[in-house]
């Protein structure tokens, strides 16, 4: 068996060591390919002595195979539990492949009815993008679903699950793991790439789930986008960057601005995350859009 000591790639994501027993699977940046199996985000590993609990299940058959495929260049164990912190793609559509190995899968309530929702436009998309590196992959949901908020033990490790409400998507929760001093935020936090609000995001809520996620004081941060980092960092990348955006947008609101102006509101700040030109303009859109009438 391979074991990766310090960053390394395997099956396409670079495997991170984030502390004892726990591994972040970092996956592009850009837009999902039929080279990165729709794994264009990363992923949560930690390793018990009664098996391993993955954080998302990645974005296909084909890419939960790859991420099993580093997995096993950690460890022997296998893959007991698998989380899905959301409604995005690369967050629950490799379930079928976990649940065929015989893996339980978690996810909030509000995330498989977003999964529910959007299924069929994500599956487009998908043949689109990835198109016969698709083969496989079939909307599968989890086994196990929870309101606000569920824990459980393996191997004496205790996880915490919360959903504190919408942020990137309706249903994103995030996993905090007290003995490993380590929190996994799926798509509450993004790190290195500017985020993205979308139809389906809340600009109104999503820093408040921030902060109900930096509440654990976490000293590790596994965030949905990018590399494992601190909480600062987190902070400045995420929730700073939603602070301004929603100050910016508020003071056109509040000056009679129009949708036609949100994409020219100062967001230079943040100019230096990766996607900042693609994303950035849109932001502010779909901020006005959501703000306009709050």
């Amino acid at each position: 068996m391979a074991f990766f000591p310090v960053a390394a790639v395997a099956a396409g994501l670079e495997v991170q060591p984030v502390t004892d027993g726990v591994w972040a699977l970092v996956g592009e940046k850009e837009q999902r390919s039929a080279d990165n199996l729709a794994n264009n985000a990363t992923f949560g590993v930690v390793v018990t002595n009664a098996g391993v609990v993955l954080v998302d299940a990645g974005g296909s058959w084909a890419g939960a195979a790859a991420i099993d495929a580093a997995i096993k260049g950690l460890t022997d164990q296998p893959v007991k539990l698998v989380i899905n912190t959301g409604g995005q793609d690369h967050r629950w559509l490799g379930n079928g492949y976990w649940q065929a190995q015989g893996a339980q899968v978690i996810a909030s309530d509000a995330a498989v009815a977003d999964q529910h929702a959007r299924v069929d436009v994500q599956m487009m998309g998908l043949t689109q993008f990835l198109g016969g590196a698709l083969a496989g992959t079939a909307p599968v949901y989890a086994t196990t679903m929870f309101e606000t908020g569920y824990s459980f033990d393996l191997g004496g490790v205790t996880f915490e699950i919360t959903h504190a409400g919408a942020g990137h998507t309706p249903g994103d929760a995030f996993v905090f793991v007290p003995a490993k001093d380590t929190v996994f935020t799926g798509d509450i936090v993004y790190v290195e790439r500017i985020l993205g609000v979308g139809e389906q995001s809340s600009i109104l809520t999503w820093p408040e789930v921030f902060e109900a996620m930096a509440a654990t004081g976490a000293a590790h941060v596994v965030p949905g986008h990018g590399h494992a980092t601190d909480m600062n960092t987190a902070r400045a990348q995420t929730y700073d960057y939603l602070l301004n955006l929603r100050a910016q947008v508020g003071a056109l609101i509040e000056a009679g601005g129009d949708l036609g102006q949100a994409a020219d509101v100062d967001q230079s700040g943040f100019a230096g995350l990766e996607q900042f030109d693609s994303l950035a303009r849109k932001n502010a859109e779909m901020a006005f859009t959501q703000m306009e009438f709050e």
